[in-house]
């Protein structure tokens, strides 16, 4: 390996790598959402033990539920189900960017970027005119956006405000998940200005 890294270089030689890997078939989830919803939290792609469990962040190291327990008093022994009411409850939409892609294991850098479909955003943004804002789980969800959907939704996106969190996978190990807790809360603290009506039954300030 080291004698083709020298020869063709770090890009070269991750394709040649991903080359020799297999790449699998991956489909996302119907969007986690109900009338009157205010925020979408986007991802890009369900990892692996999300695909398996057929849920949302299923991964037990992966910090989204952590997080959305400390900010809007969700139990951390709450059903997957009760998750999910909760957050529709609280106005709040869970997706991702890709309806489709080929990709090796979990990771986003794994994906095969010729393969992927998009998600109906212009469908989305039409049944649910009352999004205001949209919270990016880590960068390639927010890079997948601003390339494949925002070019082709600004006549229904013109009042949406847009941030980047940091990503709750356990791949991203920059941040404490205390850390990521502090940017999200930093991050729906914007939500709440934006949000008309400002949420009433979630404990997210």
């Amino acid at each position: 390996m080291a004698g083709y890294y020298r020869k063709f270089g770090r890009a070269k030689f991750k394709l040649i790598f991903m080359k020799t890997k297999t790449l699998t078939d991956k489909q996302g989830f119907p969007p986690i959402v109900a009338d009157g919803a205010k925020l979408l939290i986007l991802g890009s792609m369900p990892g692996e033990v999300s695909l398996q469990k057929q849920q949302y962040y299923g991964h037990p190291k992966n910090a989204f539920w952590a997080i959305m327990s400390v900010l809007s008093n969700i139990p951390d022994v709450a059903s997957y189900a009760e998750r999910k009411s909760a957050l529709m409850a609280n106005g709040i939409a869970v997706w991702d960017v890709l309806y489709y892609c080929r990709r090796t294991g979990s990771l986003d850098a794994n994906i095969d970027m010729d393969s992927v479909s998009i998600n109906n955003f212009a469908h989305f943004f039409t049944a649910y005119p009352t999004i205001k804002m949209v919270c990016f789980n880590g960068g390639m969800a927010e890079k997948l956006y601003k390339k494949h959907v925002l070019p082709t939704v600004q006549a229904y996106t013109a009042d949406i405000a847009y941030v980047r969190l940091p990503s709750t996978s356990p791949a991203y190990a920059a941040m404490t998940v205390a850390q990521k807790t502090q940017a999200w809360r930093s991050g729906f603290a914007r939500y709440a200005k934006v949000a008309q009506p400002p949420l009433l039954s979630g404990g997210f300030l």
